[in-house]
């Protein structure tokens, strides 16, 4: 059999000999160079002595170990031979044992006086926080840590030892990463201090759904339980990335908190022992290809203003429901997501260039965010009676609403049209417009009465085939997309 599959391999081999022939000498002349091998030992040997070891102590609430005689409750020869049973129970009953739980984690240090970063759910409600660095000695290099601060939102904590010249990190920016370089990451896997892996950048801008503000950088270098809070570094030796989180029941799955994200984060910890948020008073939502049709947009792209709350700085720098939000400091704006992150980057008090799409044009304004948190106030008024409206374009009937409707529905003061049905097969029901919706504007424009909706609804149909609905429904306010069936 071995011959045979011998003889068949150069009988196949045989006919394009002088083709082969022919490639060799081609190629001899400028032969492929071997790609070379991946050697981290000097970036290694550079970064540990300042990756620590991260342990904790938390007192747990006591819990009973339960009563051994339990058994007899309710025995009918119990009391005449012991006497009464609470009192017969209550002497045998153990005392509740205290616990104290552990956990393991990694850390990295960013300044020679002893500030040292690691992540929040790794320290988060510790009674004692011990740091161990590298060396031989383990004692000789332990101490006990202050937390200056955390933030839950990224799950960041900065923690402060009484040490003094002390080798340490430097941030790097984890925006100029590509997907397929090189990172090393260093940390202590299920215990095992100063564990080294190495991998690639897997991807950018990932959302694991753990926080408002997911835009995780994905790796495969081996990351386990441990390894949170250390440190992932590039070919220079800088911290692009916090390791964080890995994927259940997958391998080679790993995720960091990028650096351009975390040591803004971390500045505010330090400098201010809490992180300020910036805050605009809107609310958002993201633009599907139905929208930018109606909005000729020619990508469906950013985020679309649903309410601007009065007095908050979007209101104030004239920023309008309807508008579209691009650009922030020119940092383009995909989706709600980026623009939530952006926002919350942004210094309260500074200033910022906002890039909108209004009128099928884009405009920048300029404003200053607040600090999230800051209050929030609601107006409106009330309309007048009228009778139903009915527009076979929507596929549905509405009228002015009534007081009645604001008590019926639950809403609070508002104008519009409160749509009363809806055709099973016309464009509105297909768009996801329920009875009870209140359509307060159209192409924002607002609508009070049967005509304003009838203008609107007719200009949009000539205009794009699709038209924007202002709806409020049980108090949430959201704008919708129709695309308008011109055949009726």
């Amino acid at each position: 059999m071995i011959k045979r599959e011998v003889y068949m391999i150069k009988r196949c081999l045989f006919p394009a000999s002088a083709a082969l022939l022919l490639l060799l000498a081609l190629f001899s002349a400028s032969p492929v160079p071997a790609a070379p091998a991946a050697d981290f030992s000097d970036l290694a040997k550079a970064a540990m002595p300042a990756v620590v070891n991260v342990s904790t102590e938390r007192a747990e609430e006591a819990r009973s170990m339960g009563n051994p005689f339990d058994f007899f409750r309710g025995h009918p020869d119990m009391e005449r031979f012991f006497g009464p049973f609470e009192d017969f129970y209550n002497r045998g009953a153990p005392s509740p044992r205290p616990r104290t739980s552990h956990s393991l984690g990694s850390g990295f240090i960013i300044s020679s006086d002893g500030y040292i970063v690691t992540n929040n759910h790794v320290v988060e409600g510790a009674d004692v926080v011990t740091v161990h660095l590298g060396g031989k000695n383990k004692e000789d290099n332990k101490y006990t840590a202050e937390i200056v601060g955390s933030d839950p939102e990224t799950d960041l904590a900065l923690l402060k030892i009484n040490a003094t010249e002390l080798p340490f990190l430097k941030f790097g920016d984890s925006q100029i990463l590509e997907v397929g370089e090189w990172v090393l990451a260093i940390g202590s896997p299920l215990g095992l201090d100063h564990t080294v892996t190495a991998g690639i950048v897997s991807a950018k801008g990932r959302n694991i759904q753990s926080g408002s503000y997911d835009d995780f950088l994905q790796t495969d270098a081996s990351i386990n339980r441990g390894n949170s809070g250390g440190p992932l570094l590039n070919m220079n030796g800088e911290v692009v990335g916090i390791n964080t989180a890995i994927a259940q029941r997958a391998q080679g799955i790993g995720f960091a908190i990028p650096s351009s994200m975390a040591e803004r984060i971390i500045g505010d910890l330090r400098n201010h022992k809490k992180v300020s948020r910036g805050w605009l008073g809107v609310t958002i939502q993201n633009v599907d290809g139905a929208m930018a049709k109606a909005l000729g947009m020619k990508d469906a792209k950013g985020a679309l203003v649903n309410t601007v709350h009065p007095g908050q700085p979007a209101a104030e720098a004239g920023i309008k429901e309807g508008d579209v939000i691009l650009a922030v400091n020119n940092d383009k704006i995909e989706n709600t997501e980026q623009l939530l992150r952006a926002v919350a980057l942004l210094s309260p008090g500074s200033k910022a260039q906002i890039t909108v799409w209004r009128d099928a044009a884009e405009i920048k304004i300029t404003l200053t965010p607040a600090e999230r948190g800051s209050g929030l106030s609601a107006s409106g008024v009330t309309g007048d009676k009228s009778s139903p409206a009915g527009d076979n374009l929507l596929g549905l009937k509405a009228r002015p609403v009534t007081r009645e409707d604001l008590r019926r529905f639950n809403l609070n003061d508002t104008t519009g049209l409160l749509i009363v049905s809806v055709d099973d097969k016309g464009p509105a029901a297909v768009a996801g417009l329920q009875i009870g919706d209140i359509i307060t504007a159209v192409n924002m424009h607002p609508v009070n009465s049967a005509a304003d909706l009838d203008t609107e609804i007719t200009k949009a149909a000539k205009q794009r085939g699709a038209v924007v609905l202002h709806i409020s429904r049980q108090g949430r306010v959201f704008f919708k997309a129709v695309e308008l069936d011109k055949k009726k």
